[in-house]
C-alpha cells in the first residue's frame, strides 16, 4: 500500500537551512504528485510547494520563493524540500502529501489522498 514517511525537521537559528525528506513506498514517485504543507499554531493549513509526477511543474507560495526548493530523487523514491534563509515565521508543523496519477500539481490540501505524520520545524534564536 502507498505510504508516506517524513523526516528532517528540527530546531534551527534564523538564516539557517534545513532539508525535509518525503519517502514514498508502494508506488513509484514517477506516478505521484507531491505537495508540502505547513500549519502554524492558530492558523489554517497552508500550501507551501508542490511538484508534478515527472518534475516538470512546480509551484511555491510567495513567502518562500527564492528560499525553498522542491525536488524529486527517483532513484531513492524520495521527494525533498530544501529550506534556506529560514525565518521565525517559517515555524510550523510541515506535512508531505501524495496524489497518485496527477500530472499537474497544486497546493490545495483537498486534492491529496495520502499524508505523512508531520515534522516540526522551529526557527528561533
Amino acid at each position: 500500500q502507498l505510504q508516506v514517511v517524513e523526516s528532517g525537521g528540527g530546531l534551527v537559528q534564523p538564516g539557517g537551512s534545513l532539508r525535509l525528506s518525503c519517502a514514498v513506498s508502494g508506488i513509484s514517485l514517477e506516478y505521484v504528485a507531491i505537495g508540502w504543507f505547513r500549519q502554524a499554531p492558530g492558523k489554517e493549513r497552508e500550501g507551501v510547494s508542490c511538484i508534478s509526477s515527472r518534475g516538470g511543474n512546480t509551484k511555491y507560495v510567495d513567502s518562500v520563493k527564492g528560499r525553498f526548493t522542491i525536488s524529486n530523487n527517483n532513484a531513492e523514491n524520495t521527494a525533498y524540500l530544501q529550506m534556506n534563509s529560514l525565518k521565525p515565521e517559517d515555524t510550523a508543523v510541515y506535512y508531505c502529501a501524495a496524489a497518485p496519477l496527477q500530472p499537474m500539481c497544486n497546493t490545495e490540501p483537498s486534492e491529496y489522498d495520502y499524508w505523512g505524520q508531520g515534522t516540526q520545524v522551529t526557527v528561533s534564536s
